[in-house]
């Protein structure tokens, strides 16, 4: 039954893909992206989920931003300016939170264009309060950063203030604390971030493991570090002095997630155990496009060896954006791989990762 009900999901996937295959060379022209990512971008604006400040918005707004930089849509830099003057500018609940802060990244960007000290005030208030105090939880109180999907949320609002501000205190508070949970969580030798502390404090004395007997490392953790670590490099100074290690932790990670990839240009669930959830996963898959896409551009990744996997998986993600606009096969929040999910499945930070995709992708065109 299993086998029949993979056999399925997997003709179900090779359909999906379908869509982008028949318009293959459309997917990789200037003005189609940009059309695709507007499209996609005003979608998810007039279907909104959970609070615009919690973390999914903020892997959504850092989307959007990009977008509006791909496109330079007048309606999409409206609705960040809007949302953020109804919210005061606020991150979310919690100031000791890398998710509640997320958000911040795109307060952060709109300010260096509008230069309102409002935009970033409550930002600035609010991380006084996390550089001066530990982490509550997990009976561990020096910890900041136990999960590594916060490696998206933190580093990149602490950098982007850093720089915004001249003020280096940010740069240095995040090489500590993007360090302790790097010393956590990353795996040297699958090269490959665990998805928290869970998976690698093992109360019982057994290791947790998928069904193949691999280690678990969940695709959308690991997309998001990715994403988070193209957005630290974007900002520092070429010359500043941990930038080797962030770099060296990008290419170790995009080696081997590009050996990773299945054949329908996405990646599942699971990295290491692809059969146990054999759908193609988009939020996933979107951060890795982007992130891939940006070392190309960015001369840190072999275009000769990542361009055809970066272009797989536009022509894969392409085949998942319905004609109004929705990007589907998100996997639904989650701390683990273990959810179902299908075409109709979306969330806001799957559009979120797709929209970043695409700023990455139009810069591999030539003409």
């Amino acid at each position: 039954m299993r086998k029949i009900f993979i056999g399925l999901f997997m003709l179900s996937a090779f359909c999906m893909a379908g869509f982008s295959r028949e318009k293959g060379k459309d997917v990789f022209k200037k003005k189609h992206i940009r059309e695709t990512m507007v499209k996609a971008a005003k979608w998810q604006l007039k279907n909104p989920k959970h609070d615009p400040r919690d973390w999914t918005n903020g892997a959504f707004y850092a989307g959007v931003f990009a977008a509006w930089e791909t496109t330079g849509s007048k309606d999409i830099y409206r609705a960040m300016i809007d949302k953020g003057d109804e919210y005061g500018w606020t991150p979310y609940q919690r100031w000791y939170h890398a998710d509640d802060i997320a958000i911040c990244q795109t307060y952060i960007d709109l300010y260096r264009r509008e230069k309102r000290r409002e935009m970033i005030q409550p930002t600035v208030d609010t991380l006084a309060l996390l550089l001066a105090h530990p982490y509550p939880t997990k009976g561990i109180e020096v910890i900041k950063w136990w999960w590594c999907d916060a490696l998206f949320m933190g580093p990149p609002t602490l950098v982007k203030m850093g720089m915004a501000t001249g003020d280096k205190t940010y740069l240095e508070k995040n090489d500590e604390y993007f360090q302790e949970c790097y010393d956590l969580l990353y795996n040297r030798e699958e090269r490959l971030f665990a998805r928290d502390l869970n998976y690698v404090i093992k109360n019982d004395g057994k290791d947790r493991l998928e069904s193949n007997g691999a280690r678990i490392f969940w695709s959308r953790g690991n997309g998001w570090v990715m994403g988070g670590l193209v957005r630290i490099l974007k900002e520092l100074p070429k010359d500043y002095h941990k930038r080797p290690f962030y770099e060296t932790v990008f290419r170790e990670m995009a080696a081997k997630i590009a050996s990773l990839q299945q054949p329908d240009g996405l990646w599942r669930a699971s990295l290491l155990d692809p059969e146990a959830y054999p759908g193609g996963e988009v939020s996933g898959s979107g951060f890795f496009c982007y992130a891939l896409a940006w070392g190309v551009n960015n001369g840190l990744l072999d275009r000769a060896t990542y361009l055809p996997v970066v272009e797989k998986c536009w022509t894969a993600l392409n085949g998942c954006v319905n004609e109004d606009g929705r990007v589907g096969w998100v996997q639904p929040i989650g701390a683990d791989p273990r959810r179902n999910f299908s075409e109709d499945s979306w969330e806001v930070y799957g559009t979120g990762a797709f929209l970043l995709a695409g700023s990455e992708v139009i810069k591999l065109i030539r003409h």
